[in-house]
């Protein structure tokens, strides 16, 4: 595997992505689910966001101390990315949310950027870009290329569930940017769909299928 690309061990993480493989789960335990597992996997995609020394006035007295200085940005990739924002929120309330909207052509199986909606500056972020399904990479390349136009450092990429023709891809396009995977899986099927996957992310979300 790549050096830049980290699948996650946990068990918790792994019980969590069975749930979510599960065709009988419903629609609510998926989205919970989801944003379980994106809290688990941005634990340690964080962990290399910089902090400052601090004092805190406890109940006893001052004690030194540690805070976060960097802001931190989580970036959903439209539209199956929502549904991970409500874990990443959780872990950090305080960050700031960006949307970019990408679809896939079902023809080309090329991204289609449609929607970019940014802070104005994001140089000196933290920048976390949050999508579930990690299939031909294109998405994922075409969002950081974007991120990077704009200014970014400082980015990494947290999925759930990919394919290994798309970590080799974003891999390969972004070797600066370290990608934090659930789970990676055997293949694409012709439709550019991860097997066995969990089918169509944003659906089982949406409850659209």
């Amino acid at each position: 595997m790549h050096k830049n690309v980290f699948i996650s061990k946990h068990p918790l993480v792994m019980d969590k992505i069975a749930r979510l493989r599960d065709k009988k789960t419903s629609v609510a335990d998926f989205r919970r689910t989801m944003g379980e597992i994106s809290m688990l996997l941005a634990h340690d995609a964080l962990a290399t966001a910089r902090v400052s020394a601090a004092k805190v006035l406890t109940p006893l007295g001052p004690a030194k101390a540690a805070k976060l200085s960097h802001e931190i940005i989580f970036v959903a990739i439209l539209r199956a990315g929502l549904g991970m924002l409500d874990g990443l929120i959780k872990l950090h309330p305080q960050a700031r949310l960006a949307h970019i909207g990408i679809y896939r052509d079902e023809g080309t199986l090329k991204p289609v950027n449609y929607y970019v909606r940014l802070p104005e500056n994001i140089k000196n972020s933290f920048v976390v870009v949050a999508d579930p399904m990690l299939a031909t990479g294109g998405s994922a390349v075409e969002a950081i290329d974007i991120l990077k136009t704009r200014g970014a450092k400082n980015i990494c990429f947290i999925g759930l569930i990919a394919a290994k023709e798309g970590v080799k891809r974003l891999a390969g396009a972004h070797p600066d940017v370290p990608v934090y995977l659930g789970v990676v899986d055997e293949k694409l099927n012709g439709n550019g769909y991860i097997v066995p996957g969990l089918g169509d992310a944003g659906d089982r979300m949406f409850g659209t299928n």
